[in-house]
């Protein structure tokens, strides 16, 4: 008689496929977020490769902008939750400002701006903010 293990140790793809990077919340920290999130798709591929090479440079550009808002609109640390859900990335970005992201109008004759907002919920499936008296959250996700 065979006896198939009941359990397995391994823990899914969700589990294994979770970080949490922590910023001071200067300029070069935006670099620094991005090249985290690179980091955490490049073991995510291995055990997971995107559905469309898309996907990968999407979720680098959502995280960039997320950071530089953090940077330029939060005082403060900021931090970079990554995790591997059942058909995507959840991205979720905190900052100290209580003060909820809102779309501005794009001018590029005063050198552009503005689209960073619309960006995020163009490429993103949800996005969400969570306020709380000590900064908010952006919760983001997108395909993988």
């Amino acid at each position: 008689m065979s006896t198939e293990p009941r359990w397995n140790d391994t823990p899914p793809p969700e589990e294994r496929h979770e970080r949490t990077f922590s910023f001071a919340g200067e300029l070069r920290n935006v670099t620094g977020a991005r090249l985290a999130a690179e980091g955490f798709l490049d073991d995510l591929a291995i055990d997971a490769p995107p559905g469309a090479h898309e996907y990968w440079d999407d979720i680098l550009l959502v995280v960039t902008e997320l950071a530089a808002n953090a940077v330029q609109y939060a005082p403060g640390p900021f931090d970079l939750h990554m995790r591997r859900t059942f058909d995507g990335v959840h991205v979720t970005m905190h900052d100290t400002s209580t003060t909820r992201p809102e779309p501005r109008p794009f001018h590029p004759r005063t050198g552009g701006g503005g689209i960073g907002w619309h960006l995020v919920h163009t490429l993103c499936d949800q996005v969400s903010v969570v306020v709380t008296d000590r900064g908010k959250d952006i919760h983001v996700f997108l395909p993988w």
